[in-house]
Formats: structure tokens, C-alpha cells, sequence
């Protein structure tokens, strides 16, 4: 049977897409890169907000279609939205044939694997481009925000084994991949549930001696949970990216105890200067119109912005997600309000980021390419990233050559102009 998965949602779905393609495979099922000639389809959700879950709507009843205009004899919905609205969906969309929970995708070949286990992993199949690899560490999360609908989706935080994970690692870069990028809901708590201690910085170390590693790169580290050995780790070695992705989501001390997080501004102006002292690249994300923002807390989020020149920063408006603590709280702030205090946060985050970019004209960073970008005079235009920038999220490093380059090459490149979020540059001599 063909089959074609529709992955929707973040970098962490992704991997668990992939790894139920692997069992279909191993099961002899073959790859469909057009829903229309695929007898099976499934849709991989997001459930994460409102807007995800209109998107997964949206996809699901176009696959939908499939089953009269295509080849299609089985719909198959899983992932975050189909474990949180399992039995609306199923009386809404009826050409839905099965759906399978964040914890219940093994299943979809009969098999019984939990989503941590190691031979789950063997099986994986790449769909990434093949020089960048994501790298799934644990599941769940038990930080409990009062905004946040992870840990009723996805369940309490749980390790994945040391030595599966880097085994797959290894797998990965015999595979091809030149950047590995480790994922969880709260990467800095890797460790305290299996072995009752932080252990991610270790698990850099151990990664980063794997023979023809390019570089790793940690996403999603809460600033809670930030711990010195990870930032020594993280700045004293070539192949780990000074670079780190911590949700700071405010700044003011009552939204944040209103989010039920465990940081302050006094702690968050601490941790971005001791992230600045070690030269690591900060990205972070916030959030306009939480429940109660009066216009001090905001002028002050605001003020922290301009403070902190965060390198790579995204900003979403508040959304009110059933189930949640902060759904109940009162005021809700108007979305024309939230729109707007999110929209000046990115407007002042465009000059911040362009002023950054101009500071590294006349350095020489070290590029991973991407992959080519057309022509340019003549020569051939590239695009890539220094190890400030995260694949499909932050910025790029473009430049044009008389030689050809594959992706995931790395190149020396001295950079001579910024615009945006972009760097432009040059192959050095």
C-alpha cells in the first residue's frame, strides 16, 4: 500500500512523523509524494493553540477529498490535536478511518512500542533535507504554565536513555547529517527523571567526540532550568553552536507568577548577562496580552527588549486555549490590544536584529550551506548559517561562488554586508 504523511506543527512532531513512517516502511509500505496516488493518508497534527488546530481542520478535510477523488481507502489522523479533540474529531469528519494519540502512533502497523523506545528510533526515516538532523532527547513536560496545553496533550516529562540517543546520533551523521538539533519541551531538564540529574551537557560532550559531527545545536531550554556546567559546555567547544533557545515569554514579576513560571526580572537580566559574558546566541520567544498585561507590564516587557538586543526574537499574541488555567483568568485582553502590543515588539526586534547583523561586518564566521539560491552575475548564490542561526527558524547567511557546494558544506566566509535578519558574505581567501 502506498502511503502519504501530511506532517503539521513543530520540529518535535516531525521526528515522531518519521518514525512511523519507518515502521510503515519496515511493514513494506511505500512512499507517496503526491496524496492523490497515496491509498493511505495520514495527518500528523499540531494541537498546541487554536490556530494549529484550525490548520489541522483545514488539512484533514483536504485529505479528506482524497477519498473520492483519489485512490485513497484509509484516512489516518494522529498527533497532538487528534489526542486533544479525539472525539470531536471523530463525530465532525466522518472519511476519518482511525485515530491514534501522541502516545499511540506505533500502533498504526499493530506494533506496541513506546515513543521512547530505542529500536522505535532504529526504524526512523528521514524526511529532512539530509545535512540537518532533529534529535528528540524526552517527552512531555512538567513545567505547567498556566497558558500551556503540553502537559495535558503530551503527557509528564519523561527522559529518553543516554546511550539512545547518542547511538541515533551516530546513525544520523553515518546518514549524512552535518547538524544535529536536540529537542524537548525543556531540554535543560534532560536527566533529573531517569538519572536525577541534569545531564544535558554531558550529552553534548559525548555527541560533539562523534567522528564527522559538523556542529549540535540545543533548542527549547527553559531559563529556569539554565545550569553553569551546560553554559561552560556550550561556549567552550567548537562543535556545540553558542547558541541556546530559552522561552522567556515576560519579563514583569507578576505576569510571570500569573504564567506559574519560576523566574523573575531580576534573574532573566542576570541569566542574558551571563549568556552575553560567554558570547552565546541568545533566541527566545514572549508572549503580548497575556490575561491582566496592564500597559506598565508591557511598557516594561518592552523596555526589556530594548535592553536585552536579543539576536533572534518571535513574539505571539496571547491565545486562550481551553482546559488552561489561564483561560479563566481575568481580564482577557482584547486581541486588537494583543495584536498590536505583539506587532511593536517585532517592529522594535527588526531595527534590534538589523543593528546586530551590521556588528559582524568584516568577521569571518564559519557557514553550513544550505543548499543554492539561483544565480547571481554569473556565479552561483548560495544560502546558509553560521552557528547563530537555526535551520528554518533564524536568519541566513547568503554569498555567491564560481564553485559549486552541496549542502551541508561548511565554507569561511568574511561577512561584508546585514539587512533584516540576513548576513551577507564572501568566500575569504
Amino acid at each position: 500500500m502506498t502511503v502519504y504523511l501530511h506532517s503539521l506543527g513543530c520540529d518535535k512532531n516531525l521526528v515522531d512523523s518519521e518514525l512511523m513512517l519507518g515502521l510503515l516502511y519496515e511493514d513494506g509500505y511505500k512512499s507517496a509524494s503526491d496524496p492523490a496516488q497515496a491509498e493511505m493518508i495520514i495527518v500528523n497534527t499540531c494541537g498546541f493553540i487554536q490556530e494549529a488546530v484550525e490548520e489541522g481542520i483545514e488539512t484533514i478535510l483536504e485529505m479528506a477529498a482524497y477519498k473520492t477523488d483519489g485512490i485513497c481507502k484509509k484516512l489516518v489522523v494522529t498527533g497532538c490535536m487528534a489526542q486533544r479533540y479525539r472525539d470531536e474529531i471523530v463525530a465532525e469528519i466522518p472519511e476519518i478511518d482511525a485515530i491514534l494519540g501522541v502516545n499511540d502512533f506505533p500502533k498504526i502497523t499493530g506494533k506496541d512500542f513506546d515513543i521512547l523506545d530505542d529500536e522505535l528510533y532504529v526504524k526512523r526515516a528521514a524526511t529532512m533535507p539530509f545535512h540537518v538532523a532533529y534529535v528528540k532527547i524526552s517527552e512531555g513536560c512538567d513545567n505547567n504554565c498556566t497558558y500551556c496545553t503540553i502537559p495535558a496533550i503530551r503527557g509528564a516529562y519523561r527522559d529518553r536513555a543516554f546511550e539512545s540517543v547518542v547511538s541515533e546520533c551516530a546513525r544520523l551523521i553515518a546518514g549524512g547529517a552535518k547538524e544535529l538539533v536536540l529537542l524537548a519541551q525543556d531540554s535543560a531538564h534532560y536527566g533529573m527523571k531517569l538519572y536525577g540529574r541534569q545531564r544535558l551537557h554531558e550529552l553534548l560532550t559525548e555527541i560533539a567526540k562523534l567522528d564527522g559531527l559538523g556542529w549540535v545545536r540545543v533548542m527549547y531550554v527553559y531559563p529556569e532550568h539554565i545550569y553553569p556546567e551546560l553554559l561552560d559546555v556550550i561556549s567552550g567547544d567548537e562543535k556545540i553552536c553558542s547558541y541556546l533557545d530559552m522561552p522567556v515569554q515576560h519579563c514583569h514579576d507578576d505576569v510571570i507568577r500569573r504564567m506559574g513560571r519560576k523566574s523573575s526580572y531580576a534573574s532573566l537580566t542576570a541569566l542574558v548577562g551571563k549568556l552575553r559574558e560567554k558570547n552565546i546566541t541568545i533566541r527566545t520567544t514572549l508572549i503580548t496580552g497575556f490575561p491582566g498585561e496592564t500597559d506598565e507590564e508591557f511598557s516594561l516587557l518592552r523596555q526589556f527588549v530594548k535592553e536585552a538586543r536579543f539576536d533572534h526574537l518571535g513574539v505571539f499574541a496571547y491565545s486562550r486555549e481551553d482546559g488552561t488555567p489561564a483561560a479563566e483568568m481575568k481580564p482577557q485582553i482584547k486581541e486588537a490590544v494583543k495584536t498590536a502590543r505583539r506587532n511593536e515588539l517585532m517592529a522594535l526586534q527588526a531595527e534590534i536584529a538589523e543593528e546586530n547583523g551590521l556588528t559582524y561586518i568584516g568577521k569571518t564566521l564559519k557557514v553550513i550551506v544550505d543548499g543554492s539560491v539561483g544565480e547571481d552575475g554569473g556565479k552561483f548564490a548560495y544560502c546558509g548559517r553560521s552557528q547563530r542561526d537555526a535551520y528554518d527558524v533564524d536568519g541566513a547567511v547568503f554569498f555567491s561562488s564560481e564553485l559549486e557546494w552541496l549542502s551541508g558544506d561548511f565554507v569561511e566566509l568574511e561577512i561584508i554586508n546585514a539587512k533584516g535578519y540576513d548576513l551577507y558574505g564572501e568566500l575569504s581567501e
